[in-house]
């Protein structure tokens, strides 16, 4: 591992704090390092190991696709890519799709869509109301949506365009429409801060005023997509349908993909306008395929919701803090403020978990984990932290 460091430290640039260990396999919610140790994992690669690791479905169709065609480019057309589409339609809502590789991607799909929509039907209009501390790439242009100084303080002058408001806060947004006003850009749940959920009322209301005030209405389902939440997408809970949503993470399984799904409304793009090299490959495409057919035919909707409240449940009975979230995106968040002394000390016992705060840890595990499993998590951060 000393050694595997030290040539990480001298031919990658530093641009990620590591955990001291070296990853080498996994199955299902486990993963093991290069002397064999066991771990737990409740973080799933950050939400994107959604049917834990080495699931045979989702390697048979990587190894078919593979064998057969891996890239062809957009220039021509592509089976898996337009079933992956039309599927992902049909789950969500009436839209046509466009495909990346990432979360950011798609985002900047989104950011793009709105403000060419809020040319040609808000008078020039381009600016995106955003939430302090969100996150939706790292971008230069999400990374400036997201409003959290610390990700892009260094690489100013930003571009302009993106006006920031408290989350969950709907007389902030209005206050903050204007004439250049063209869409509200918003995660269901905030992720990167803690899994902080968008309040009861919140995306209606949003909802309401969109339609009201003529604006898109963008959600980023990157992380709450794919059924972290116990339903395909976060927004289903409010009873409400975004003009244009972005997913990614679990969409892979493991594979990068990205989407940007938008409705007539906001389907503005014609060709030329967006493109990518890599974006809706037969490869990343029947892959995230391959991850509904197990999502739909192992029930992984329904279990996470019932996981996520047993995770729930679990946490709170450590009374170590309060918990916040919802299906199998979970917060523990500590009364005191050791976090990360928390995360190393639970790797050092087996459980990978996920310091975001100084006082929070994010739990995103694979939606097969099990109660079994969910308990072994709740021993081992008593045992750390209790």
């Amino acid at each position: 591992m000393e050694g595997l460091a030290g040539l990480e430290s001298q031919y990658l640039m530093h641009t990620f704090r590591r955990q001291p260990v070296n990853l080498t396999r996994g199955s299902g919610c486990w993963v093991y390092d290069e002397d064999g140790k066991e771990y737990l994992d409740m973080v799933g690669g950050i939400a994107v190991n959604a049917l834990g690791h080495g699931h045979p479905t989702l390697t048979q169709a990587i190894t078919e696709q593979a064998s057969d065609l891996i890239h062809v480019s957009n220039l021509y057309y592509s089976r898996p890519q337009v079933e992956l589409a039309r599927r992902l339609v049909e789950l969500a809502f009436p839209s046509r799709v466009f495909f990346a590789n990432s979360g950011a991607e798609a985002n900047e799909a989104a950011i793009k869509l709105a403000r060419k929509w809020g040319r040609l039907n808000r008078a020039g209009a381009f600016e995106i109301i955003t939430a302090i501390d969100s996150f939706h790439g790292r971008t230069l242009a999400t990374v400036t949506a997201g409003g959290k100084d610390a990700y892009s303080a260094p690489f100013g002058p930003l571009p302009g365009g993106f006006v920031h408001v408290p989350f969950n806060d709907l007389d902030a947004v209005k206050a903050a429409t204007t004439a250049s006003t063209a869409a509200i850009m918003i995660e269901p749940i905030l992720g990167e801060v803690g899994v902080i959920p968008a309040a009861a009322g919140y995306l209606a209301g949003l909802r309401r005023w969109c339609d009201e005030a003529n604006l898109l209405l963008i959600l980023d389902e990157v992380q709450t997509g794919m059924g972290r939440t116990g339903r395909w997408f976060a927004h289903q809970h409010a009873g409400i349908t975004p003009d244009v949503m972005t997913l990614a993470k679990a969409l892979g399984g493991g594979v990068p993909i990205g989407a940007c799904l938008a409705n007539p409304r906001a389907d503005v793009f014609e060709p030329g306008d967006h493109g990518s090299t890599f974006g809706g490959n037969p490869l990343a495409c029947r892959t995230a395929l391959a991850v509904i057919e197990v999502i739909e035919s192992e029930g992984l909707i329904g279990h996470a919701a019932e996981m996520g409240e047993l995770l729930a449940e679990s946490l709170g009975s450590l009374e170590l803090g309060t918990v916040r979230g919802l299906g199998l995106m979970q917060a523990l968040v500590l009364d005191q403020p050791h976090a990360k002394e928390v995360q190393a000390a639970a790797l050092d016992a087996g459980l990978i978990v996920n310091a975001v705060t100084e006082r929070t840890l994010r739990f995103v595990p694979p939606l097969v984990i099990n109660p079994a499993q969910i308990d072994q998590a709740t021993r081992v951060l008593k045992a750390v932290a209790g």
